[in-house]
């Protein structure tokens, strides 16, 4: 075992077969490769040929959704004028229910007082307003003359001055010294 030519021959044999296991390896390897790459190959033109259309039909798609979002907005917005139409035709109803009903109410009145006045049965009569005296200030200015102080300080004039040139009765109050005025 001494021989060099032994050893020499035994360690090519051995690096020999690691060399041949190491080939086989990488065939084996390789061709799995192989089949992987044509794999990946067939993915991608299946890809290519399937991407573009759906690619067209998302965006055909999307035109399609925006446009149906602004015939809905188009909807509401004319539901919501539909809506306020209504509404205001419904507020105007209203008012002229209301105008109709005082217009009746004015009208009933106004028969019931001819029918009482016709057959000479008023319901009763107006009395006229008492008249009242003036009303003093609480505090009453100093006797003396009247100064020239703020108007405040100075005596009110009476609530009725009756004209001496008028034929009117001054004990009258004013609806009754027209209504006198007129006859």
């Amino acid at each position: 075992m001494n021989n060099p030519f032994f050893w020499l021959g035994l360690s090519l044999l051995l690096v020999a077969i690691s060399l041949m296991a190491l080939l086989l390896v990488a065939i084996f390897t390789l061709q799995e490769l192989a089949r992987a790459a044509r794999s990946a190959e067939k993915l991608l033109d299946t890809l290519n040929r399937e991407i573009p259309p759906t690619l067209r039909d998302i965006r055909v798609t999307g035109k399609e959704l925006s446009g149906l979002s602004d015939e809905v907005t188009g909807s509401v917005q004319s539901a919501r004028s539909v809506v306020q139409q209504v509404d205001q035709g419904l507020i105007g109803a209203k008012i002229q229910a209301k105008k109709a009903h005082i217009t009746t109410r004015s009208v009933l009145a106004g028969a019931s007082a001819a029918l009482q006045v016709l057959a000479g049965n008023p319901r009763r009569r107006r009395r006229p307003p008492t008249r009242r005296p003036p009303v003093s200030p609480l505090n009453p200015p100093p006797a003396g003359p009247p100064s020239a102080g703020p108007p405040s300080a100075q005596p009110l004039p009476p609530a009725h001055s009756p004209n001496p040139d008028s034929k009117l009765d001054p004990k009258l109050d004013s609806k009754q010294a027209s209504k006198q005025e007129t006859n």
